[in-house]
């Protein structure tokens, strides 16, 4: 008989419901690789995984297959070609920096601070947010997000906005986190000086796909000293103005 596993693996943890644990259990081995990660051991993604060495080992072997992973001369993995090519295909099949950066483009000339779209990325407590745009602000002093860069949900105007309207967020979170969200969903939209960074100021406001459900966040932020209230009706019209546009 198979050994049970002494702790719940991240798979089991978000299984997807009907669908195929093997499948769980070999995305969750893609999903654990984070920024900086050049390639990882077998023991790390056993380990960051909770899966049992062996049955890493097989499905790693599949992964490599697929070209998803590589397995490097010294033995550890890392991700392979064939994440490129797909999101090569994504990146084509939306379009999404078409729709995304005029607006973008348009907020920063209104307000002359830099703007953003963040979007959440991972489940779980491996769930983080992504900047997928970034426009700069024309000032020297800025703070120097660029696009592609990984940012906590956890702190941030932009972590705080996608949290507030995502189902699994809100039910981890602790009792102050959500009387936060709650605070959130009623403003519409989110402000704070020195939330992630004690010199910068963000404001960021949802944005929703056709569906209603949230898709990403539209951030303005700057130096903490060029704060302005007022730049936040600027953002929620940003914001507006990609409703049912993305997803």
């Amino acid at each position: 008989m198979p050994r049970k596993a002494r702790t719940e693996s991240l798979a089991a943890a978000a299984a997807a419901p009907g669908g195929a644990a093997a499948v769980d259990r070999a995305l969750s081995l893609l999903a654990v690789f984070r920024e900086g990660d050049d390639a990882l051991s077998l023991a790390e993604l056993a380990l960051r995984t909770q899966l049992y060495k062996s049955t890493a080992l097989r499905l790693l072997a599949s992964l490599e297959h697929a070209g998803l992973l590589q397995r490097r001369p010294d033995g550890r993995y890392a991700l392979g070609a064939e994440i490129a090519r797909l999101h090569g295909v994504y990146a084509a099949a939306f379009s999404l920096g078409d729709v995304v950066l005029p607006v973008l483009q348009a907020l920063v000339q209104a307000t002359g601070e830099s703007a953003a779209y963040h979007v959440k990325q991972g489940r779980g407590a491996e769930a983080v947010r992504v900047c997928l745009y970034r426009v700069d602000s024309p000032h020297p002093v800025r703070d120097h997000i660029q696009a592609g860069d990984v940012l906590p949900l956890s702190s941030g105007t932009g972590g705080r906005v996608l949290s507030a309207w995502d189902p699994e967020c809100q039910a981890g979170a602790t009792p102050r986190d959500k009387a936060l969200y709650a605070a959130i969903r009623k403003a519409g939209a989110y402000s704070a000086v020195g939330d992630r960074l004690a010199d910068v100021a963000g404001i960021s406001a949802p944005v929703f796909d056709a569906q209603g459900a949230i898709a990403g966040a539209v951030t303005l932020t700057m130096p903490a000293h060029r704060y302005d209230a007022a730049y936040l009706a600027a953002v929620q019209r940003a914001a507006e103005q990609l409703r049912g546009k993305v997803s």
